[in-house]
């Protein structure tokens, strides 16, 4: 046993429901002594926590995929961590493990919690600890099984990503890419889409900075015969936008609308104007969750890492240390200023 009542913890407890845009006065940062494992449970002391944009929606009291995180709760988020201590003969002390841990120090996961939480053992052989958040985590799972479960994307598809420098953009393009697609990325600023195409390899990358009308004359340029797979991040007018521009049969992915989710006083998310374009082209618009996919992550995990392994598949982190910055970090996301995907280090292995 390598931790004790005596070590305390720190965590981050939501203290109100944001109107807005979250900020270090809607958290409580309270430390607390760590218990010790019952019959079944783990200990686990928390590396490295996965900041995404789910995360704000998550604070909002309503019914949604997922329970909101309660008012005192420790506010919900995937993280890689070590065991410390074990009383389940599934984990030992040592192992290095993925789950809902929360935004804390360490975490006691209770027998009863063990599958919610997800809890499992990884393979730091596969990838480090930032890769197992990025492209072999819940972005890369995202990634995977929205571009080809439900994009349905095909060799010969013109795949276009919101958020193309974000976690789950960059697998996305470079998985279209793999699968013989043509892929074109939408990014903010110059320096993203240069990465996007240079590193990632994209067709092309528009720049929705660059100026009003960028996004629609970047698709007549890059997408001329349209666009077949849109696989939408950030919602909003880039989505209308991308919508005038389909293709017959063409597959919307809607993954997320990061776009919408600071909206003041929780006002609800702008519905696409041009949707009507779905009608015009046989095409179709599907919202997609990745936890429905929760059985099937062991062989998309087994084929992303191959394409790390062989390097064709590049993965970016975009790492805020220090667990006591964690507003701040999570903020990064809803402004832009993260580039890759989003980690917080709490502690080195």
């Amino acid at each position: 046993m390598t931790a004790s009542a005596a070590t305390i913890n720190r965590q981050f407890r939501l203290a109100s429901r944001p109107q807005g845009a979250a900020t270090r006065e809607n958290f409580s940062f309270i430390e607390a002594p760590v218990g010790e494992p019952a019959e079944g449970g783990v200990l686990v002391k928390t590396l490295m926590l996965s900041l995404d944009p789910a995360m704000r929606g998550w604070m909002n009291e309503g019914r949604s995929y997922i329970p909101p995180v309660g008012i005192g709760e420790v506010m919900r988020a995937g993280g890689i961590g070590r065991v410390v201590a074990s009383r389940n003969p599934a984990f030992a002390e040592g192992d290095v493990v993925y789950g809902v841990l929360g935004v804390q120090e360490h975490a006691l996961v209770p027998a009863d919690q063990i599958k919610a939480a997800g809890l499992a053992k990884i393979d730091l052989r596969l990838g480090t600890p930032g890769q197992w958040l990025n492209v072999l985590g819940m972005p890369g799972m995202t990634g995977y099984f929205g571009l080809l479960d439900v994009g349905l994307a095909k060799a010969g598809d013109t795949v276009v990503v919101s958020g193309a420098a974000g976690a789950v953009g960059q697998t996305v393009g470079q998985l279209a890419k793999i699968k013989g697609c043509r892929a074109v990325g939408i990014a903010g600023g110059a320096a993203k889409c240069e990465w996007v195409v240079k590193e990632l390899g994209f067709d092309a990358c528009i720049d929705y900075k660059a100026g009003p009308g960028a996004v629609r004359e970047g698709l007549k340029e890059h997408a001329p015969k349209g666009v077949d797979v849109y696989f939408d991040n950030v919602g909003g007018e880039i989505l209308d936008t991308v919508m005038a521009r389909l293709a017959r049969k063409a597959r919307i992915v809607i993954c997320g609308a990061i776009s919408q989710y600071n909206n003041a006083n929780s006002a609800p998310a702008a519905g696409p104007k041009n949707y009507l374009s779905l009608l015009v082209n046989r095409a179709r618009m599907e919202g997609m969750v990745v936890f429905d996919y929760a059985d099937r992550y062991p062989q998309a995990i087994a084929e992303l890492a191959s394409y790390l392994e062989d390097g064709r598949m590049k993965s970016r982190e975009d790492v805020v240390q220090g667990l006591e910055n964690f507003p701040e970090a999570l903020g990064r996301l809803f402004t832009g200023q993260n580039f890759g995907k989003l980690v917080l280090e709490v502690a080195r292995d």
